[in-house]
């Protein structure tokens, strides 16, 4: 039977955590029975009444655009960036800043409380200044046409190709787009997901907003010789004409059918294979898949944030889990008398220890070894420490972690973390150990997206 599309008026109760609206509509079906219908509807606001058209009305839920706004958020405002309608980069910036920050704290206290946790313990969003041009990388995607840009909203089957991007450093956009224009000067194809053929993928774009240093990676099915090498010549000589801060311009072999920036192969086309980037006043190098905090104003006030929280001293010994390259462990370890950082990737292991040579520091201790196991061989080896800082991925730690944890008693946790679910879950299993959490804050490192980080203070409380 064929399902007539229906326009129908939603009002917008609540916001997913992807930034879209949610609305639910009760319509009659064939058999005149009252159904409930799910919405999912982008770029709308919490109390918005909006009217849409739903292709399939008969399913249980659907996603779909708004045709027409009928009653606007006070604080909805004029989207800057003229692909925000469809492209997936960004999902608010049809709302005023003042609304996302506010947003972002209720959701930090929605998530604690969730977990029986006092939401009074969360302060208010540190936003930004300037919440635009914050990004130090990005990942743009090619199409298969060869276009250059980012995902449609909803859908990483299509690309929206990108004139301008207002999240992203300058500079990083206008070597990108010269990229683009080499593309098409060239004619080279883009990579088909569905047909898993074509040249060019991914096109990663990052700056040391420090000192300016930019490095271009080229993610692409084939080696950059043979018919490939004229182009290729001409890449690097356009970029290094035009772009004297570009120091490393990289081509990245990636024949695997996973849709990530990765590399089986990595060839060196003109500078360096790293580039320099400071934070906290510590000197970094940083690869193509290093992991550094994106946004490096806000990095700096988790550090800050993070030292404040953890009061470390001189004599203490600390263990910092998921410690990446370093970018706490530095910063700590000239603040307590011994540190030691695990990591499950080693090759971020072996940049932080890099990283602490170059800056002078010869405190600290470094494990490559996934946090579970890594926890256990570093409390036989270096003890248990007085002070304990995690920063994991946005899963965040898991049960067996924390638990581990929790027996370890350290006297101060600081919890970092980008997933304020995972958070609060994570510290619940703290509980059970005689932990306090004292004090969460949040913090925006991606202003015009739902995503925000916290740092939290837990303390161990007196048995007495």
């Amino acid at each position: 039977m064929r399902v007539t599309a229906e326009t129908m008026n939603a009002k917008i109760h609540a916001l997913d955590h992807k930034g879209s609206g949610r609305a639910e509509v009760w319509r009659e079906n064939d058999k005149g029975n009252l159904k409930k219908l799910r919405l999912t509807i982008p770029q709308t606001l919490p109390g918005e009444e909006v009217c849409v058209t739903v292709d399939q009305p008969t399913k249980k839920s659907w996603r779909t655009m708004p045709d027409e706004i009928l009653t606007t958020h006070k604080e909805r405002v004029d989207p800057p960036c003229p692909h925000f309608k469809k492209c997936g980069g960004c999902v608010w910036q049809h709302w005023s800043y003042r609304g996302q920050l506010a947003e972002k704290t209720d959701y930090v206290k929605q998530a604690i409380a969730s977990q029986g946790f006092d939401p009074n313990l969360v302060f208010n969003t540190i936003g930004m200044d300037e919440p635009w041009h914050y990004r130090n990388k990005m990942e743009f995607t090619f199409a298969p046409d060869g276009s250059l840009g980012l995902h449609e909203q909803g859908n990483f089957r299509k690309v929206i190709p990108l004139k301008t991007c207002l999240i992203a450093g300058n500079d990083m956009v206008a070597a990108a787009m010269e990229v683009a224009e080499w593309v098409n000067e060239f004619q080279l194809k883009g990579y088909d997901k569905d047909e898993h053929v074509g040249l060019l993928r991914h096109l990663m774009v990052r700056q040391s907003f420090a000192t300016g240093e930019i490095m271009l990676g080229v993610f692409a099915t084939e080696a950059p010789d043979g018919e490939l090498k004229e182009a290729v010549d001409n890449l690097v000589k356009r970029i290094s004409d035009k772009f004297s801060q570009v120091k490393s311009i990289l081509w990245l072999e990636n024949r695997d059918w996973a849709d990530r920036a990765q590399a089986e192969k990595t060839h060196l086309l003109a500078g360096r294979d790293f580039i320099y980037d400071e934070m906290a006043g510590y000197r970094f190098r940083l690869w193509f898949d290093t992991f550094f905090q994106t946004n490096p104003t806000q990095a700096q006030k988790l550090v800050d944030i993070a030292i404040d929280m953890a009061e470390p001293k001189e004599t203490e010994r600390m263990i910092d889990l998921f410690c990446g390259v370093g970018t706490f462990s530095l910063p700590f370890a000239n603040r307590v008398g011994e540190l030691a950082g695990i990591e499950i990737v080693e090759s971020s292991i072996e940049s932080a220890k890099r990283n602490a040579t170059e800056n002078g520091i010869d405190n600290t201790t470094f494990l490559a070894k996934d946090a579970r196991n890594g926890i256990d061989q570093m409390l036989e080896s270096f003890g248990s420490p007085e002070l304990l800082l995690l920063d994991p991925p946005r899963s965040g730690a898991g049960g067996k972690v924390m638990r581990r944890i929790g027996r370890a008693k350290p006297e101060r946790i600081v919890y970092v973390s980008c997933n304020p679910d995972s958070f609060a879950t994570d510290i619940k299993e703290l509980e059970a150990f005689g932990y306090e959490l004292q004090q969460v804050q949040p913090v925006d490192l991606f202003p015009q997206t739902v995503h925000v980080e916290c740092v939290s203070q837990l303390v161990l409380r007196d048995e007495d």
